[in-house]
């Protein structure tokens, strides 16, 4: 293993598995376990249970205890929250169905309900919830239950269009400065409605490839540090629109393995931060996208493993 002033290049993957799996039993009170901070546990949960997926080291672990937290952290108004007793959220629906899809447990929650509160968030501009990332959540859980026909797609796709701006990327909202995340919502959306033809590719990728800054990782707009959360979000809009050949993906690669652990795991956004569960679960999506390390291949429209999107959503091409 090369190791240079707490650097390695080597992925250290049963030292990411044991961190992922440490996660529930420490009392570090900023932790971002499976049941630390009140309002991330259900996405603390799809964090570390998807990485373990891509890690293929899952094998139904936690499999009743998280459907029934799930299950419980359904609300009368048919959504989900962030925990028992929060308040239902557009994001948290959709890691619920995330997380039980890779249980393959999607019948312990009422889907029908829950599909029901998604759409009833569209607004009068498309939009769901005020922005474009709750577009592309409201898109991707409704195609995912098969829902679609709840919501007034055209608007839905008007909405994103409108999010785009002249530098090719996209923003939040129409006319807000865009931004690495909500270019891969847009992105994202347009990908899972099937309307990538609407979208400028040579624009885009050139403003994607200005992402990449020299220490190799990419920042979310410019004149910012990288950040290894952009590695996924910026490497799914290029495999989306099949422009991956516009970045360095060695160097990104080692600008991610520079943000490991190498001494207890986990990966953290810069090279020398502290780790945590988000970074890490992004950190190893976008080494699946690269195909490196033997990781499972992840879905770059529904970020889940490409064999639950098979098993469990056959309606999905």
């Amino acid at each position: 293993m090369e190791v240079t002033e707490g650097i390695t290049e080597e992925f250290v993957e049963e030292l990411h598995n044991t961190y992922l799996l440490s996660l529930n039993d420490t009392k570090d009170q900023y932790a971002i376990g499976f049941f630390m901070n009140d309002h991330l546990k259900l996405p603390g949960a799809y964090w570390c249970i998807t990485a373990l997926n891509l890690l293929d080291k899952l094998n139904g672990q936690r499999k009743d205890e998280m459907t029934e937290f799930i299950k419980s952290c359904q609300n009368e108004d048919g959504g989900i929250g962030g925990n028992v007793g929060h308040d239902s959220h557009i994001t948290c629906c959709l890691y619920a169905v995330l997380i039980l899809a890779q249980y393959n447990a999607l019948d312990a929650i009422d889907t029908d309900a829950l599909a029901k509160y998604v759409a009833d968030l569209q607004k009068e501009d498309g939009s769901f919830s005020g922005d474009s990332r709750f577009s592309y959540t409201a898109i991707s859980l409704l195609t995912l239950l098969n829902k679609m026909d709840l919501i007034d797609v055209k608007k839905a796709r008007d909405f994103i269009l409108l999010c785009n701006n002249i530098d090719g990327g996209y923003g939040a909202i129409p006319d807000a400065e865009s931004h690495a995340a909500y270019t891969f919502c847009c992105i994202g959306a347009l990908a899972i409605l099937g309307d990538l033809d609407l979208v400028d590719n040579e624009n885009l990728g050139i403003w994607i490839s200005q992402r990449q800054t020299l220490q190799g990782g990419f920042n979310g707009r410019p004149e910012k540090l990288p950040d290894v959360c952009y590695s996924w979000w910026v490497m799914s809009a290029c495999y989306n629109i099949e422009q991956e050949n516009l970045i360095n993906l060695e160097s990104l690669k080692k600008y991610i393995l520079h943000c490991q652990d190498p001494d207890m795991g986990g990966i953290g956004d810069r090279p020398g931060n502290e780790v945590d569960v988000f970074h890490t679960y992004f950190g190893i999506a976008a080494l699946s996208l690269m195909k490196e390390y033997d990781l499972k291949p992840i879905c770059p429209r529904f970020a889940i493993p490409k064999e639950v999107l098979e098993e469990v959503f056959p309606h999905i091409k």
